[in-house]
């Protein structure tokens, strides 16, 4: 064998070698991951547990399994990554722990972002198609939530006081009220009254019924079909009522429940998706969340909206 080529064959091999050996290094380079005692696990039907151990315990349990190809390096790092940032924002193995409110707005928030085809993560379902959830899966899970809904009608009196709270909500107009800001320094905006309605949503979980206004510049933005991305400016409020039954099953708002506002501003708010969160709850308009990092849970479910520039409700009119 000539001596180049004999010397071209021995670089390559030290250069597998070298690969070889730093891949093994690598391994032994592994966060922890562990799988801590289950306290308070999801009390649902049998049937609607197998679908949420199957496609979502992976990532929002105590109960990790790995398949044998998410446990090498770096497939691992991003496995493990995963793993944490589903049981930060959501554990099955924990859920037991929160009021019964609070776990069946968890669930219906899994739900809608099944139903968005945002979670499973399409990267994690492409190399775990046991993670993907068919239609009559998700007809099971949702004929679940509507099984919890609450069906008891309100008393004569309790009406009466809700409509007298709307309609003071009404007549009040876009008057300037003292607010406290958020705990990430927006400000409270009593003008949002006089902005122009967009959409309209209820959530059953918490019984809720919600109506969507955005400000002039979205309503401009919606006109000229310019919403992925919207513009730095557009601002939103969701105002959202308890739904109050009456004895013959007619829905209507019922007492003020909270007012959420989504404000984009690409720079100033870069490390939220481009959007400043803020809540207020009651009619008190109390800010919600001890600190800034309330947004955590804002960002949580807005992440997987990428393709809708991370809001949820599609205007009505969107396409005029």
């Amino acid at each position: 064998m000539p001596e180049e080529a004999r010397s071209s064959r021995k670089k390559f091999t030290l250069v597998v070698a070298i690969l070889a050996l730093g891949f093994l290094a690598m391994q032994f380079v592994r966060p922890a991951l562990p799988n801590p005692p289950v306290t308070a696990d999801l009390q649902v039907p049998g049937d609607v547990k197998q679908i949420l151990k199957t496609s979502c315990y992976n990532c929002h349990s105590n109960e990790t399994k790995l398949s044998w190809f998410d446990k090498p390096v770096p497939a691992f790092w991003t496995v493990a990554g995963h793993v944490k940032d589903g049981r930060k924002h959501l554990n099955f193995s924990e859920i037991g722990k929160l009021p019964v409110a609070q776990q069946q707005a968890a669930l219906f928030e899994s739900v809608s972002q099944i139903e968005l085809g945002a979670m499973p993560l399409p990267a994690y379902e492409q190399f775990h198609p046991e993670s993907a959830i068919s239609e009559a899966q998700l007809v099971t899970l949702k004929n679940y939530l509507h099984s919890v809904e609450r069906k008891t009608a309100e008393t004569e009196t309790e009406i009466k006081t809700a409509d007298a709270q709307y309609d003071r909500w009404i007549h009040q107009g876009g008057a300037a009220t003292s607010v406290a800001a958020a705990p990430n320094g927006i400000a409270f905006l009593p003008e949002y009254k006089n902005w122009k309605e967009i959409s309209s949503t209820k959530r059953d979980d918490n019984h809720t019924l919600r109506v969507i206004l955005g400000n002039a510049i979205a309503v401009d933005a919606i006109a000229h079909n310019r919403i992925n991305p919207w513009p730095d400016g557009t601002a939103f409020v969701k105002v959202a009522w308890l739904q109050q039954a009456n004895d013959k099953g007619l829905v209507q708002s019922g007492a003020f429940f909270q007012v959420e506002f989504m404000v984009r501003d690409s720079k100033k708010f870069a490390d939220t998706l481009g959007w400043g969160f803020a809540r207020w709850r009651g009619a008190d308009l109390k800010p919600y969340g001890k600190d800034a990092t309330f947004t955590d849970e804002c960002v949580g479910c807005h992440i997987a909206l990428v393709k809708t520039d991370y809001v949820f409700t599609a205007p009505i009119g969107s396409q005029q």
